[in-house]
């Protein structure tokens, strides 16, 4: 039990910092109060895991521990869905009314979509 939570935890350490990283990056390069790096980093991380998932289904492609560490950890970590839901409310708080709806209904379909599409491509390959 340890070793998978030394693993899950690992994928975790390093999905948080990927997503610090790459929301900062996408954020800085967007002059707008619309919350672009986090809305990139779910549905990036929802690709992530579809991927990872649609591999997964092709059997012994990746270990059990693999999958843990990249769809529990890794995504886990990077993804942001509570940063998400904080961001929503800061939007509404300050009167953003149509970016909450925006960005509400952009990462929820785009991030159905592109676990779709990551299962599909998999699937195809």
């Amino acid at each position: 039990m340890f070793r998978i939570l030394m693993i899950i935890g690992t994928g975790s350490f390093l999905g948080g910092v990927s997503r610090f990283v790459v929301s900062r990056m996408v954020q800085s390069s967007a002059d707008s109060a619309f919350p672009f790096g986090t809305l990139m980093v779910n549905i990036l991380g929802c690709l992530i895991i579809g991927i990872v998932y649609g591999v997964a289904d092709r059997g012994t492609i990746i270990t059990p521990e693999m999958r843990l560490f990249l769809a529990v950890g890794f995504c886990g970590g990077f993804t942001t869905f509570s940063a998400f839901a904080a961001e929503n409310i800061a939007l509404l708080r300050d009167g953003n009314v149509l970016y909450f709806a925006l960005y509400a209904g952009i990462s929820v379909f785009l991030g159905v979509l592109a676990t779709w599409s990551g299962n599909v491509l998999i699937k195809l390959i």
